[in-house]
Formats: structure tokens, sequence, C-alpha cells
């Protein structure tokens, strides 16, 4: 098969966050196919063809991608943040397996900025020693997943950052996330809010777990939950700073 597909992540929202491979593999597409707003931040030539689909049609839109390629295309398939964290590179993958004769087809995966790495910059160093990333998201997954990998963060005192935490359609599952971790964590736990990082909107709070609002999230929101050595460092006049130390167990 002659088509390809390139699966891009176009970071976080601010052009100069989006790789030159990323904008490389746009520029050579014929067809892109994303979610609308995704799309919507992209100046694409008019002899480019938008594909644009609603943010939960992950699978069909990977399977559009596939055809068009299967019939010789240059498709780029793009995400917000990075393809490969929750996003679109597994959707992609996932849907190879349903068809043998996509693993033919050109696929190559471009990485991008992912919400948690821009927030924490904003930060400071608020995933500077271990950490992982959970997702609110129950769509394609039980809440009862969830909360186990909540508890088993807490367990393993890592430094968390909180994807998807709230929609329309999920309005207290933050609020049950928030619960659970008050009943494992230290009240005094440092707790960032980031939203739109690198937008116009931008909007970042500094709290602790017990002080937290979890009416503060959306979908365009990053919440980091630091372990048991994050801190915030104060500055005269400034944001404070949010820091989980390379060091372990050296706390001052």
């Amino acid at each position: 098969m002659s088509g390809r597909v390139m699966i891009v992540g176009l970071g976080p929202g601010p052009a100069e966050w989006m790789t030159p491979e990323a904008g490389a593999a746009i520029g050579a597409a014929s067809d892109i196919v994303g979610y609308g707003p995704y799309l919507d931040r992209l100046a694409l030539r008019a002899d480019q063809r938008a594909h644009a689909s609603d943010n939960r049609a992950e699978l069909n839109r990977a399977r559009l991608a596939l055809k068009l390629a299967a019939e010789g295309r240059a498709v780029a398939v793009v995400s917000g943040g990075d393809p490969g964290v929750f996003a679109m590179a597994a959707a992609v993958f996932e849907a190879i397996e349903e068809e043998p004769e996509w693993l033919d087809l050109d696929i190559a995966v471009s990485p991008g900025v992912t919400a948690m790495q821009a927030a924490a910059a904003r930060l400071g160093a608020p995933l500077g020693h271990d950490f992982c990333a959970i997702s609110l998201s129950d769509n394609l997954k039980p809440w009862a997943i969830v909360e186990r990998r909540l508890r088993a963060a807490c367990e393993g005192d890592f430094a968390i950052a909180l994807y998807n935490p709230a929609s329309r359609a999920r309005p207290t599952r933050i609020t049950q996330a928030f619960d659970l971790l008050r009943r494992l964590k230290a009240r005094a736990t440092p707790v960032a809010f980031a939203r739109a990082v690198g937008r116009a909107d931008e909007a970042l709070t500094l709290t602790t777990l017990g002080e937290a609002d979890p009416g503060l999230a959306d979908m365009a929101t990053l919440i980091v939950v630091g372990s048991s050595e994050t801190r915030f460092i104060a500055r005269d006049g400034g944001r404070k700073w949010m820091l989980t130390p390379r060091a372990y167990g050296a706390r001052r």
C-alpha cells in the first residue's frame, strides 16, 4: 500500500509548543483527521481536506484515517498534547488489529508536549521524582479501576497527574476522586489545578488536598497531586513554585 498515516501531537495549544516534525507532517498531509476543535487550530491549505468528528469517536476516526491511507492518501491524525498519552495513537493501533491488511501501511507517530509536561513547566518541578498519570474518565474503563489505580498511586507515594478530571457527562467523578485521595493522603499535600496552560485563559491554582475545590476542574484542566515529598517554595511578590525533589527522604 502506498498511503501513509502520521499520528501527530499538536501540544497543549500554543503553536510554539508544536514540534517541527509535527508541523511538517501536517504540511505534507493530503487529509487531516481529528477532533473538530483540534483541527480548528490548524491553518490548512485549500488543497488539504479536514475530517472532523466528535471527541468520543476515536476508533471511527482511526478507521477513517486508515481507509484513506489504504486509498493512497497521505493522512495526518491529530491529537492535542502527545498522541500516545490518552489519545489517538492507541486508537489507530487498535483499529489496525481489526484489519490485517492495514499492517502494510506506512505508519509513524510524532510525539508532542503533553498536558502534564506543560503544567509542570509552569508550576516549577512537581514531577521531579517518580510520578504517574491517571485519567479520571470512566468512558472506556470501569470507575472501580480508576479507584484501584488511585489507591495504588497513593500507596506508592507517587506524585499524580490527573487527566480528564471532569466533564458535563461526569461532573461528580472528580469529587469522588478527591474524597478517596483525602482518605489516603495527608490533607497538607500540595495540589495544583493547571487550566488551559499556554492559552489566553490559562489559570493556575495552588492549594492543598484538604483545601482544594474539585469544582475548579474541567476537561481543560490538568491536576497535579503531590507526593509526601512535594512542597511549595514561597517567593516574595511572586507565585509559589511547586517542587517534588529528586532526592527522596531528604526533605528540609
